[in-house]
């Protein structure tokens, strides 16, 4: 009976553990390998894991890996949309991701958005006033959608932008898991593609929008693919959702980021007296590190494949462990301990953190957005302990059961002075 249970657990489908354990559901199984590659199946497919410095070298090479028809169609239809420059593979990969690039080179774009984000926030904190019950990322969530959408070039009015910032969280809430909150996440994918579609029809009919402008809608509008064709008013509506969506999910670390505040009185001093933003920003990158976002990425084998002396046959679903590995102890020196101080003075390494994914963002898969990432929730940390707030009775639990997480309340504040005389985090 115990041979049978060897030679046949390994490929057990686990789709209902992982939705039952979440972000834990990984790391175990690589506790009981003792950090070796993971074998089972997921919704019926033969699916390996693997982690570790190495393993990221291997999974972001595309003669190894490849993402065309490796992404589930619910991921698709909720997360990161059909025809998606997640779905591409060598020259439309590149092509299309250079789209994306070019609107971050020099890093002007990322101080450009950073920028919005600090004068949506001065608006926001100012119509809060004092006493008010602020649920922090709905409110993030919302600052998040207005600065993105004046950045990328979209006039939305107020109402608009709050549906935009409602959909891209309801997006990102509902990709993982059936039921209601996957139903949101479809309505509100359709409701969006087909807005953002209508605005690149009557871009490309009008003349008010020129094809050298230089704003990012501009720029997808007018982008041309590997074949030199211009992207369909359907696939330009969701690579914009591509650029806007990511940017509201901030909102999920910018909770965090309260938390980690909350949890450490000293982080909030250490920030105010960072005249110089290092702190900040090795705080933005704990934060990245300490707290669940991705639980892992993956894509399907290209061909028959050798790994560390394991076979691995062609199609087989390959994933790469992003939260185990930013809480590897053979990696990190106290994985569960929330220290900034371990990036000061220091940028990461490519493959050191990898919460949004590992490899060279210019040709692999990697979020081109991980640098609007550090940098808008630098500044976020910088705001949260600059406002003078109280933290109520709440429930600030953060369950690794449900992906994506966050702090259960939201993180409930309540400013108790006036914003431009706030100082100090109770």
């Amino acid at each position: 009976m115990s041979r049978i249970k060897t030679a046949f657990a390994p490929w057990t489908d686990s789709t209902f553990s992982l939705l039952a354990r979440g972000y834990a559901w990984l790391p175990d199984r690589m506790r009981a390998t003792h950090g070796g590659p993971v074998r089972t199946r997921l919704l019926g497919r033969p699916t390996i894991a693997l982690r570790g410095p190495e393993a990221i070298g291997f999974f972001y090479d595309e003669r190894n890996i490849r993402r065309t028809s490796a992404l589930p169609e619910p991921v698709l239809d909720t997360l990161f949309g059909q025809g998606a420059v997640h779905t591409l593979d060598g020259a439309a990969h590149r092509a299309r991701k250079a789209m994306f690039l070019a609107l971050l080179k020099d890093g002007a774009g990322v101080a450009a958005l950073t920028d919005h984000v600090a004068l949506q926030w001065s608006r926001a904190v100012g119509d809060w006033g004092v006493g008010r019950r602020v649920v922090l990322f709905d409110e993030a969530a919302l600052i998040l959608a207005r600065s993105v959408c004046a950045w990328t070039g979209i006039e939305f009015s107020d109402d608009a932008a709050r549906q935009m910032a409602e959909d891209c969280t309801a997006m990102v809430d509902g990709f993982a898991t059936p039921g209601p909150r996957h139903l949101r996440a479809r309505a509100a994918r359709a409701r969006q593609e087909d807005a953002l579609a209508t605005l690149v029809r009557t871009a490309r009919e009008g003349e008010e929008f020129a094809a050298d402008g230089g704003t990012a809608f501009e720029t997808v509008v007018w982008h041309r693919d590997a074949d030199g064709r211009m992207l369909d008013p359907h696939t330009a509506a969701v690579e914009l959702l591509n650029i806007i969506r990511p940017t509201v999910a901030i909102a999920w670390f910018v909770a965090f980021a309260a938390h980690a505040l909350h949890r450490g009185q000293t982080h909030a001093e250490l920030l105010r007296k960072d005249d110089d933003g290092r702190y900040a920003r090795a705080f933005a990158h704990e934060v990245r590190r300490f707290y669940p976002f991705a639980p892992f990425v993956g894509g399907l084998a290209a061909t028959d494949l050798t790994w560390q002396g394991e076979t691995i046959a062609k199609d087989t679903l390959v994933l790469l462990d992003l939260y185990g590995h930013d809480h590897d102890p053979d990696l990190w020196d106290g994985p569960y301990r929330f220290e900034p101080q371990r990036f000061a003075g220091r940028e990461p390494g490519a493959d050191e953190l990898i919460p949004q994914g590992g490899g060279d963002p210019a040709r692999g898969h990697r979020c081109p957005g991980e640098d609007i990432t550090v940098a808008v929730l630098a500044a976020f940390a910088t705001h949260l302990a600059d406002l003078d707030f109280e933290v109520p009775e709440q429930d600030l639990t953060i369950p690794l059961s449900r992906v994506p997480t966050r702090p259960r309340s939201g993180f409930v504040l309540t400013p108790t002075h006036d914003a431009h005389e706030a100082r100090c985090l109770d």
